[in-house]
């Protein structure tokens, strides 16, 4: 499902200013995410730190746990951004997956402009997800 220019316009902007919030105090790696389920709402995420480094949580996660918290389920897009456009790490994507291997994945960096316009399938081709389960 493509989404409109002004929709990836909000979500990028949602994403850069949720980014701000990120609480990083050791890597120092901000991460915001903007998530648009198909009902038109945006929850947006960011990473949190843990001096424990494994109980840490990705901005992307952040925001699908938050919509699925309001009872949200289907999904159409997602922006991330960081400083040098990085892309969504393994456990991310598996999430993303779950709920819509076919959402629209944006990377971008802090000055706005994107790196990647892609899916969730083409990030994570090989997903095991609910039809993998009896």
């Amino acid at each position: 499902m493509a989404i409109e220019s002004q929709q990836r316009e909000s979500l990028l902007q949602a994403a850069q200013q949720a980014r701000l919030s990120a609480y990083t105090p050791y890597s120092k790696y901000k991460v915001g995410a903007a998530l648009l389920t198909e009902s038109g709402k945006i929850f947006t995420g960011v990473n949190v730190e843990n001096a424990a480094y494994p109980v840490s949580i990705c901005a992307e996660r952040t925001a699908i746990f938050k919509a699925v918290s309001e009872g949200e389920r289907k999904f159409s897009a997602i922006a991330v951004v960081t400083e040098n456009g990085g892309s969504p790490c393994g456990s991310c994507r598996q999430v993303m997956a779950e709920f819509a291997p076919d959402m629209q994945v944006f990377i971008a960096k802090t000055d706005g402009t994107i790196d990647l316009e892609t899916t969730v399938k083409e990030l994570l081709p090989a997903y095991f997800g609910p039809g993998d389960l009896p």
